[in-house]
């Protein structure tokens, strides 16, 4: 069940990285259009703006979940470095359950903006004046999404914490686990 639940928002993490990347490579070439309209062209340019500034800031949201799984956010692990292995996981799952605070915060309060916005038809203040809904959409979709995966991480490692520490012909011992150089957890 536990290996399942990890798949699963694994699986997810990582089809929000894919639609993240979409939306990044689309920037890019809007950005590229509008150069052009701009100053090939001598046009006017009206949503591109707008849509590159939209579609960069929920790519970063959108990918948050994968950096997550990948463990490639920005970390200081020093301390890690010197602790031993049963206290290096309990700094990950302490660290863990902060971030999982964190983001159920962050998940009510991007709710609240996001339906805010749904139920009164905010529309941006541009010349294109998208409804508000759409872009802000991204954020508690990301924020839903890193809360499952910081859900998915504890439970990895809680379930290495309680497992036996053996030390057999096959190298299977917790220490791989929770390797002090990889910020990758493996059940």
């Amino acid at each position: 069940m536990l290996k399942a639940y990890v798949t699963a928002v694994g699986n997810a993490s990582r089809g929000l990285a894919i639609v993240a990347t979409a939306l990044v490579i689309t920037s890019m070439l809007v950005i590229c259009q509008m150069i052009a309209m701009r100053y090939v062209l001598r046009q006017p340019t009206i949503w591109q703006t707008d849509f590159v500034v939209f579609s960069a800031t929920a790519a970063m949201f959108l990918g948050a979940p994968y950096v997550l799984l990948r463990g490639g956010h920005v970390g200081v692990d020093v301390v890690e470095m010197i602790v031993g292995d049963r206290t290096r996981a309990v700094l990950r799952v302490v660290a863990s359950l902060l971030g999982l605070l964190f983001c159920v915060i962050m998940l009510i309060a991007t709710w609240i903006q996001f339906h805010d916005a749904w139920a009164g038809n905010w529309k941006h203040s541009s010349v294109w004046a998208p409804p508000l809904w759409v872009p802000l959409s991204t954020l508690p979709v990301s924020f839903a999404m890193l809360c499952l995966q910081y859900v998915a991480q504890l439970l990895t490692l809680l379930t290495v914490l309680r497992a036996p520490v053996t030390s057999g012909q096959d190298g299977g011992d917790r220490k791989s686990a929770i390797n002090p150089h990889s910020r990758e957890i493996t059940p």
